[in-house]
């Protein structure tokens, strides 16, 4: 139990530094911001799409052959589109143009933002978008196969749906979009699958085969067709609405499979198991929101003269606990203020009339962002109009049909879907302002945009993932052990059929009828999805074979595949850097 509160405690002190963090990032954006004459603040993109050819022939290579930071600033300032489209801050000028004195200043403020930025990103998905889900799953009375596969699925790959579909709206990002979804496959298949593996060997885990030969069956049907769309580095709508519909034929699979399974009775000790691997998503969005919700509220559950110890102990830091709900504060209210939310332990009849309100006026704000590039004042005041018109009507709607002890029973579905917008749309900004900020961190290291994706990216999404599936392998028995391992496999189908089905769907529709080109690279795609295809055969040789026993061999040979995979990835990309700041040398003599 000490264990637990030590866990709570450091979380806690984690929340409070980017809570902090957030406070210092902001104010000194706000500060450069307005003690000078050049705004680097919510800067727009939609210009881009006038000259966007010229802008992806020329991109910004003649940053990297300037030395100075005043150099690059002018460089900067004197191009007329933005070298990176994503996001509402411009890093760049921000860098280049703020900190040209203290650049150790500037890596330190756009590491902390980062980190800000991950937490942000993946909390929002936990808290909210899991949580809206998960209630309309209720409301509609889905069964929790057909939820779990894909609403509730939706919600644990929400960070990187959500990093894709940026990154193909992007100009110049797209192979950051494929390098994020099949980074974060391959490190869930392996390195969360091997450390799984060598944390359970000694309590002889068995898991499903049947289950586990259908995932790893679909993931590699999965890169078969990606590897077909890469060699012929273009596609059509129809080709990506065919990749998309993979995902459809998975569901019906697993369906029809459940259903199979449930009525034939089948003698597994008992049948909870394959119910369990079925309902993984579910589990995993609970056991996420779970956490969070214990956490907050510091509900520990112990007993006898251990929780009247700490209970005590609680008592003392009543005055600390109020100075760490501040702290932790900044992060919380924007969101909680604008994402409407009805589910009875977060029931708040002050919190949902304020969100009600604050959430139209909030994209109405996006909305004039927007548009502000096409000058059309006259709909910027309408747009505002709205917004506003809108919010007020439907808080006041809100103060008068709601109670102040529990949450409304009538109209939910209303309520179920604005929080469901809500949280997609703080989602979807933050997850343009990650990209935006690793393309950037890109240009100013002089690396491939590519290669963050395939690793800083992939890792922020994933690591979610891995402390999820561990808590549970440890702390579920078999069962959880279970769940863990098939989840594991279950979760790259979801964000690699849907995730990047979807940002191909957008992609290719952007350009209809005409087909778009995939970006391949050096093959460094292919080389990821090659180790990814190995790491699959490998388990689909080395488990059956251990009698489906997870253990130190099985888990062991998944991290060297994947400690191979990415190392090869990022000597090729250091080459490449020291290859172009070698040929900036050249040119400039």
């Amino acid at each position: 139990m000490d264990t637990s509160v030590s866990m709570s405690k450091r979380k806690q002190n984690y929340i409070v530094f980017l809570n902090i963090s957030f406070v210092l990032a902001s104010s000194a954006f706000l500060i450069l911001h307005f003690h000078s004459q050049e705004s680097f603040l919510f800067k727009n993109t939609l210009h881009l799409k006038n000259n966007k050819k010229q802008q992806e022939e020329e991109g910004c290579k003649g940053l990297h052959s300037l030395k100075t930071h005043e150099e690059k600033c002018s460089y900067l300032k004197s191009i007329i589109d933005p070298c990176v489209n994503q996001g509402y801050i411009d890093y760049l000028s921000l860098y280049y143009c703020k900190f040209e004195s203290f650049p150790f200043l500037g890596y330190s403020l756009l590491f902390l933002w980062l980190l800000v930025l991950f937490y942000l990103l993946g909390n929002t998905a936990s808290e909210y978008f899991c949580s809206s889900l998960e209630s309309l799953s209720d409301f509609f009375n889905l069964s929790p196969t057909i939820a779990g596969v894909t609403l509730l699925s939706l919600g644990n790959g929400a960070p990187d749906v959500f990093s894709s579909l940026v990154s193909f709206m992007g100009s110049g990002t797209v192979e950051i979009g494929l390098n994020t979804v099949l980074g974060g496959a391959s490190f869930v298949s392996c390195v969360v699958v091997g450390v799984i593996s060598i944390v359970m060997h000694k309590k002889c885990v068995q898991v499903n085969k049947a289950d586990f030969v259908r995932d790893v069956f679909f993931l590699l049907l999965v890169l078969l067709c990606l590897t077909v769309i890469l060699v012929q580095r273009e596609i059509d709508l129809w080709g990506a609405i065919t990749f998309f519909s993979i995902y459809i034929v998975y569901v019906i699979v697993v369906y029809f499979l459940h259903t199979r399974s449930k009525n034939d009775g089948l003698d597994l000790g008992s049948s909870d198991n394959s119910t369990n691997d079925l309902t993984i998503p579910i589990l995993a969005s609970l056991e996420k929101g779970e956490l969070n919700n214990h956490e907050n509220n510091n509900s520990i559950a112990i007993v006898g003269d251990e929780e009247v110890e700490i209970i005590n102990k609680r008592k003392g830091f009543v005055n600390c606990g109020v100075v760490l709900f501040i702290l932790e504060f900044p992060l919380y209210l924007p969101r909680r203020l604008t994402i409407p939310v009805i589910s009875e332990d977060k029931w708040s009849k002050f919190y949902a009339v304020a969100s009600v309100t604050l959430a139209p006026i909030l994209l109405a704000i996006l909305g004039i962002h927007q548009i502000e590039s096409y000058g059309g004042k006259l709909w910027v005041l309408v747009i505002c109009g709205v917004g506003v018109v809108l919010g007020v009507s439907c808080g006041v709607a809100a103060y008068i049909a709601t109670e102040g002890s529990r949450p409304p029973k009538k109209f939910v579905l209303p309520w179920l879907a604005a929080g469901f917008l809500m949280s997609v749309t703080w989602s979807y900004i933050t997850a343009q302002e990650l990209v935006g900020l690793l393309v950037s961190l890109a240009y100013i290291f002089g690396v491939d945009a590519s290669i963050l994706g395939l690793t800083v990216l992939a890792w922020g999404n994933s690591i979610g993932d891995l402390v999820t599936n561990l808590t549970m392998a440890l702390n579920g028995a078999p069962e959880g052990a279970q769940i863990a391992f098939s989840g594991c496999y279950a979760g790259p189908i979801f964000n690699t059929l849907f995730g990047l089905g979807l940002s191909l769907i957008g992609y290719c529709w952007s350009n209809y009828p005409s087909s778009v080109t995939i970006p391949g690279g050096d093959n460094s795609l292919l080389q990821t999805m090659g180790f990814l295809a190995a790491g699959l055969f490998w388990a689909l040789l080395v488990l059956p074979r251990r009698g489906m026993r997870l253990d130190g061999v099985f888990g062991g040979g998944l991290l060297v595949i994947y400690i191979v995979s990415i190392s090869l990835s990022l000597f090729k990309a250091l080459g490449s850097a020291q290859q172009l700041e070698d040929n900036n040398i050249i040119d400039a003599y």
